[in-house]
């Protein structure tokens, strides 16, 4: 039995060293005040590492990322605007940066093209059912002769 749990604890003990290998590293930048520290930490959060799929420059651990946050504080610390800064880092690593991308021509399909999809699938679907309930009404509508027909072996059966 406590072979049983020194094999368990030495699970417990990998998995634990384990998880500290992914551990998200920790910036010891000093701001000048907590309010550039709250604005670094929201712009950082709203903008996308360029080396990773989709991570911001918080949630990254790449060093491109951990560049571009010290970037970042720096130039919050330096009395720069969200703006100046939103165009440098767009200037230097283009519109993939920003996880909102601008409303611009050239984003329009990015903008309105989930919306285009949406009506174009409404659409279809109306016409859709609409030649089924058209189908379904041809269908049950029966000539007279028909009519006459049915009444005919309807009286057969009967009898």
């Amino acid at each position: 039995m406590s072979k049983l749990f020194k094999f368990i604890g030495m699970i417990f003990l990998s998995m634990t060293l384990m998880s500290s290998a992914f551990a998200t590293p920790v910036d010891t930048y000093e701001f000048k005040s907590v309010d550039n520290q709250k604005r670094a930490l929201e712009l950082a959060h709203s903008l996308r590492c360029p080396q990773c799929q989709n991570q911001n420059l918080i949630d990254s651990n790449s060093p491109v990322a951990q560049d571009l946050r010290l970037e970042v504080y720096e130039m919050v610390d330096a009395g720069k605007g969200d703006d100046e800064i939103i165009e440098f880092m767009t200037s230097r690593y283009g519109e993939f940066v920003l996880y909102k991308p601008r409303m611009e021509a050239k984003t329009y399909v990015l903008w309105l093209g989930p919306i285009a999809l949406l009506l174009f699938g409404l659409l279809i679907g109306f016409f859709f059912i609409r030649k089924q309930r058209i189908s379904q009404v041809e269908e049950q509508e029966i000539s007279a002769e028909e009519q006459k027909e049915l009444d005919e072996l309807l009286k057969r059966a009967g009898k």
